[in-house]
C-alpha cells in the first residue's frame, strides 16, 4: 500500500510534468521564464514547495529534534527576513528584469556591465557551484526517506529523484517546475498537518508533550539554551538575514521574474507567506514530538534527521504513510527541479552565452547540470541541514547584497560587485569552516554583512553612487506600490 500511493503520485507529477510540456513553446525564454507569463497563484504554491525543501521535511526537523523549542527562532527569523525581502526587492525585480530582458539572476547582476565578462563569469560559477551542491541536498533528503520506509540503498533513491526530476524539467521547463510544484506544496502540506496532528496526540497533547520534553531534558524547553555560544539575540537575527537572503536564490528569484505582471507579485507573497507559516509550524511539530516518542534516535550512530520517516511509519497506517513519505519526496524534487533549471539557465544563458538563444542547447545544459549533480549527491556529504545551510548562506551572501543594489537601480563599477560578491562568499564559508560558529550564528549574517560593507566603503572612494538619472523606471519604482508600478508602466 505504501508502495502503491508512493508510485501514484509520483507517476501524477510526471504526468503534470509531461503535458506541461504541450503548452510550452519552443523557445528558450519560455523555456526557462515561462514567457513571463505563469499564474501567480501557481507561482506563490511553488515556490512555497521550492522554499521548502528536504530542508524543511529532513533537516530542520532534525535540527529541532536535538536543540528543542529554541528552533522556533529559525522559523520566526526566517518569515520575517523573507517578508521584508518580498517587499522590498521582488516587486522591483520583477518590473526591471522585464525591462531589461534579463533572462536569468546572472545576466540581470550583470546588467550594466554587458562588455565585461569577469562579473558575469564569477557570479555564474557561484551560482552553479553552490546551486549544484544546494540540488545534490535535496536528492539526498529524498533517499534518507525511502531507505527507512522500503529498505533501499541511499544511492538508489538518489537516482530515482535526479531521474524523474530530469524527465519533466526536459519536456516542460520551468513551467512543469511551478505546474508540478503546485502540486508538491498541495501533498506537502496535506502530509505535513496530518503527521503533527498524529503525533501530538499521541504524546499526550500539546501539554503533555511540552511536559514530556521538560522530563526528558529542561534545556529543551528553553528558548536560549546553553548550547548557542553566542546568545540568543545573534541567533535569531542570523536567521532573520537568511530569511532576506532569499534574494540572493536564483531558482526563487527566477521563479519572481516569470510572473504574468508586477501587480500580481503581491498575490504570489500572500499565498507564499500564509503557507510557509502553517507548514514551518507543523514541522517544529513533527520534530519536538519525534523526541518525545523517539528517543532512540540519540543512540550512537543514529540520524536525527530520520524523525519525520521513522515517525510516521510508527503512528500512522500504510496508506498514510505512503502520502507522507510523497510529500517529502515532492518537496526534495520540488527544489531540486528549479535548482536544475537555474544552473542550466546559467550554463547556457551566461557561461556559454552563444548559445542561449538554441532552444536544444538549453535544453542540452539541462541534461549535463542534472549528471553533474547526480554525481554531487552519490558522493557528498549527507547531512542535509548543514548542507542546505551552507548552499543557502553562501548564495546569500555572493549574490544577496549585488541584487538588492541592482534592483535600486544604483550605480556600482564592476570591480566592486566583484569584490561583493568573492568577500560575501569567503566571509560565509570561513565562517562555518574556519571559526566554526553556524551552530550559534548563521553564516547568512556575517556573509551578507561584508558583502554589503564592501559597497558602502566604496562609496566612499568613489566605487558607486546613486543613479542620477530621470529614468521614469527609476522614478517609478522609487515612489509607487507594486500595483501602480504595473498601471504607470
Amino acid at each position: 500500500m505504501i508502495a502503491i500511493s508512493f508510485a501514484a503520485f509520483v507517476l501524477l507529477f510526471l504526468g503534470v510534468g509531461i503535458y506541461s510540456g504541450l503548452n510550452q513553446k519552443s523557445t528558450a525564454e519560455d523555456y526557462l521564464l515561462a514567457s513571463r507569463e505563469a499564474n501567480p497563484w501557481l507561482t506563490g504554491l511553488s515556490t512555497m514547495a521550492t522554499g521548502n525543501s528536504g530542508f524543511m521535511f529532513i533537516g530542520l526537523i532534525g535540527f529541532t529534534y536535538t536543540l528543542g523549542v529554541a528552533s522556533i527562532w529559525i522559523v520566526l527569523g526566517w518569515v520575517m527576513g523573507e517578508v521584508f525581502a518580498w517587499n522590498i526587492v521582488h516587486h522591483r525585480l520583477r518590473h526591471t528584469s522585464e525591462q531589461l530582458d534579463s533572462a536569468t539572476v546572472v545576466s540581470y547582476l550583470s546588467q550594466e556591465d554587458k562588455n565585461s565578462r569577469w562579473l558575469t563569469l564569477i557570479s555564474g560559477f557561484i551560482t552553479i557551484a553552490f546551486l549544484a551542491v544546494y540540488a545534490a541536498t535535496q536528492l539526498q533528503a529524498g533517499s534518507k526517506a525511502l531507505s527507512v520506509i522500503f529498505g533501499w540503498d541511499y544511492s538508489l533513491g538518489i537516482i530515482l529523484g535526479a531521474v524523474i526530476v530530469t524527465i519533466y524539467c526536459f519536456t516542460g521547463g520551468i513551467r512543469a517546475s511551478i505546474w508540478v510544484g503546485s502540486i508538491q506544496a498541495t501533498l506537502m502540506l496535506i502530509s505535513m498537518l496530518i503527521l503533527v496532528t498524529v503525533a501530538v496526540m499521541h504524546s499526550g497533547g500539546p501539554i503533555g508533550m511540552f511536559e514530556r520534553l521538560g522530563e526528558s531534558d529542561p534545556a529543551l524547553l528553553r528558548l536560549a539554551p546553553d548550547s548557542l555560544r553566542l546568545g540568543v539575540v545573534p541567533f535569531a537575527l542570523s536567521w532573520f538575514v537568511a530569511g532576506f537572503g532569499v534574494v540572493g536564490q536564483p531558482h526563487i528569484m527566477g521563479r519572481i521574474m516569470a510572473i504574468d505582471s508586477t501587480k500580481n507579485v503581491a498575490i504570489a507573497r500572500n499565498i507564499y507567506l500564509l503557507l510557509y507559516v502553517v507548514f514551518a509550524l507543523s514541522a517544529l511539530g513533527v520534530g519536538l514530538t519525534a523526541r518525545v516518542l523517539l528517543p532512540e534516535l540519540l543512540a550512537v550512530g543514529g540520524d536525527t534527521e530520520l524523525a519525520l520517516p521513522e515517525l510516521a511509519t510508527v503512528l500512522l497506517p500504510a496508506l498514510l504513510v505512503g502520502i507522507v513519505l510523497s510529500g517529502l519526496f515532492a518537496a526534495t524534487i520540488s527544489t531540486a527541479d528549479a535548482q536544475l533549471l537555474t544552473c542550466s539557465a546559467t550554463l547556457s544563458q551566461d557561461i556559454f552565452h552563444w548559445a542561449s538563444d538554441s532552444y536544444r542547447l538549453v535544453k542540452a545544459g539541462t541534461l549535463v547540470m542534472a549528471l553533474i549533480i547526480l554525481v554531487i549527491a552519490l558522493v557528498g556529504n549527507d547531512n542535509v541541514f548543514a548542507l542546505a545551510t551552507i548552499a543557502w548562506s553562501t548564495l546569500a551572501a555572493g549574490l544577496g547584497p549585488l541584487m538588492v543594489v541592482r534592483v535600486w537601480e544604483r550605480a556600482i563599477k564592476t570591480p566592486v560587485a566583484i569584490a561583493m560578491m568573492l568577500i560575501g562568499v569567503s566571509t560565509a564559508l570561513t565562517w562555518r569552516l574556519g571559526f566554526g560558529l553556524s551552530d550559534s550564528v548563521c553564516e547568512a549574517l556575517p556573509g551578507m554583512v561584508a558583502g554589503a560593507l564592501v559597497y558602502l566603503i566604496s562609496l566612499a572612494f568613489g566605487g558607486g553612487q546613486p543613479v542620477e538619472s530621470d529614468d521614469a523606471i527609476v522614478t517609478v519604482l522609487d515612489t509607487q506600490e507594486p500595483q501602480e508600478v504595473a498601471s504607470s508602466s
